[in-house]
């Protein structure tokens, strides 16, 4: 099996309030590291826009468009 099947297995068994609890973490986690590392903040606003989205083409495809 491989491991793309397995973690589709695991992520089937989580409830929306365990994603949104995932969510709230990795968020938590990006604002430690900007305070640990504030020269992040310093880069240019267009990475920002450019990783926005890279991340959302998947997730907007599969809700509007996939059939």
């Amino acid at each position: 099996m491989g491991i793309l099947k397995i973690m589709n297995e695991r992520v089937k068994k989580l409830s929306i309030i365990d994603l949104k609890l995932a969510q709230g973490g990795a968020m938590f986690l990006v604002i430690i590291l900007v305070k640990l590392i504030p020269e992040i903040m310093n880069i240019n606003i267009w990475w920002f826009v450019t990783l926005l989205v890279i991340c959302v083409i998947k997730p907007l495809y599969v809700c509007w468009i996939k059939k």
